[in-house]
């Protein structure tokens, strides 16, 4: 990897001429080629080649993962976070679940007439720090600007690259019945934290988002030698619906026991005091390891010696094969449920 870039205090764009992102920004002339050289090629740049239409990338004779993925959340700043660490840490843990190591990311920005310079400018510097701390590179990338009205202020766009160095085939047709079921911590903090925000809703305890970079913590895992069956990250729809996608996949019955998922006194109350079920609530830096019994206790003990793992729980186990899959939950009164997917969401615009 490339030393990391030093962060410039200032925006690089003359804000005092240019203060919002114009129509022109976008139009293939002398300003956009000012924005992209001066904002996203002296943040993102890691090689002194002239820019081009695609990077050059030199990879291993290993797997390669490949993910995209597209960022609209709303408001653009939020506790814990904000759109541009959003866009880099989503993509760098999509390639996480499939046990990769993240390389690189192409970023493409879709900026709305209007848009404050300095507001991109602090996306542009949370992206690059973000992708400082996950160890990937922004390579390449594109910029767009819509008519003011049409773009709310802004969306981006990302690409991974990662390679596979294991031998394991971590899908969801991996998994058997026996398997424990791990979840790294506590749910339902990212969505809260949104919501929050963007209702102006206030509670005694801020609630950050949970958004982080997995990857480091399934390399860890696959290091020590766990055998690893499936992994999913809880995003939208969070625990529920992640489940429930997987059981169908796998076609298989999974039981979770309510008891032992870790949800956090300010995120159960908020959850309460809104109406929503924390089960359901999307989250930006937990995921669920499918993993064989007999590497469950040293897999928990992994995950939490890691900072993104330090509640780590066993929440609940695979029992049988079920030809439509399906998910229950002891409650904390003893009783069983189903627990199903939504057929939408609790709340839209979170990622």
């Amino acid at each position: 990897m490339s030393e990391p870039k030093d962060f410039i205090v200032s925006c690089p764009i003359p804000i005092d001429k240019y203060p919002r992102v114009l129509l022109a920004h976008g139009g293939g002339g002398r300003l956009m080629h000012q924005l992209i050289e001066q904002m996203f090629l002296a943040t993102f740049s890691h090689s002194d080649r002239p820019p081009h239409d695609a990077a050059e990338i030199h990879l291993t004779s290993h797997r390669i993962a490949f993910t995209t993925d597209s960022y609209v959340v709303q408001p653009l700043f939020f506790p814990g976070g904000d759109i541009g660490m959003l866009a880099v840490n989503g993509t760098v843990n999509d390639l996480a679940m499939s046990g990769a190591r993240p390389l690189y990311l192409s970023a493409g920005f879709i900026l709305e007439e209007g848009l404050s310079m300095e507001t991109l400018w602090r996306v542009v510097r949370s992206m690059q720090q973000a992708a400082q701390t996950a160890n990937v590179q922004i390579v390449t990338g594109d910029t767009k600007v819509v008519d003011r009205g049409k773009g709310d202020g802004i969306f981006i766009n990302t690409a991974g690259v990662g390679i596979i160095e294991h031998d394991q085939a971590i899908t969801p047709q991996s998994i058997q019945p026996g398997d424990v079921l791990l979840l790294n911590g506590d749910l339902g903090r990212h969505g809260i934290a949104i919501m929050t925000q963007r209702e102006g809703l206030a509670f005694e305890t801020t609630i950050e988002s949970d958004a982080a970079p997995l990857a480091s913590l399934i390399l860890e895992l696959l290091k020590a030698g766990i055998k690893i069956h499936c992994l999913r990250d809880l995003t939208r729809g969070g625990l529920s619906s992640a489940l429930n996608e997987i059981a169908q996949a796998a076609c298989v019955k999974i039981e979770i026991n309510e008891n032992a998922i870790p949800i956090s006194e300010e995120v159960q109350g908020a959850c309460e005091i809104l109406g929503f079920d924390p089960l359901y609530v999307a989250n930006e830096g937990r995921f669920v390891a499918f993993v064989p019994p007999e590497f469950a206790q040293k897999a928990i003990e992994i995950m939490r010696s890691h900072p993104l793992g330090k509640s780590a729980q066993i929440i609940g186990s695979v029992t049988e094969r079920k030809t439509s899959g399906l998910v229950t939950m002891k409650s904390k009164i003893g009783a069983q449920r189903i627990v199903d997917m939504l057929s939408g969401e609790q709340l839209p615009r979170i990622c």
